[in-house]
């Protein structure tokens, strides 16, 4: 049986690169991509209504994951089992609690680059993943 690889990702270039990376040096794994839905976009994503539209923003951007989950895997050659997952909450908690309570060997996750002022304001969920995993992290640039 091979490794099951994590791979967290969003719309960003650096997630792509992580699918990329994952999907070739670990090739005959199996790949987990999991992306998380922030509370706070259903307040600031004017393209998921914003608060005049709050109750439906949750199923929008579940949509939204399965769309990104297709972007991501189209024309992706693997020879393991890819699967998605869903989950919600701060990116950060909720990528170390899905490792929690699923058998994962290692995470695969994109770094955005952030530096100086934005890193300490914003934070950086890769570190933060990388800090507190229970298992091996890779982090891609």
């Amino acid at each position: 049986m091979g490794r099951r690889i994590l791979i967290p990702v969003d719309s960003s270039p650096q997630a792509r690169e992580a699918v990329r990376h994952a999907s070739t040096v670990h090739a005959a794994d199996d790949l987990v991509l999991l992306h998380v839905v922030e509370y706070s976009e259903s307040i600031t994503d004017p393209d998921r209504g914003g608060r005049k539209h709050a109750e439906g923003w949750y199923a929008k951007a579940r949509d939204d994951a399965e769309d990104l989950f297709e972007r991501l895997t189209e024309g992706l050659e693997h020879e393991g089992e890819i699967t998605t997952a869903i989950t919600d909450g701060s990116p950060a908690s909720a990528i170390i609690g899905y490792l929690a309570e699923h058998d994962i060997d290692q995470v695969v996750i994109g770094s955005h680059g952030r530096t100086g002022a934005t890193r300490i304001l914003i934070g950086s969920v890769s570190e933060s993943v990388a800090r507190r995993s229970p298992v091996p992290v890779t982090v891609v640039h």
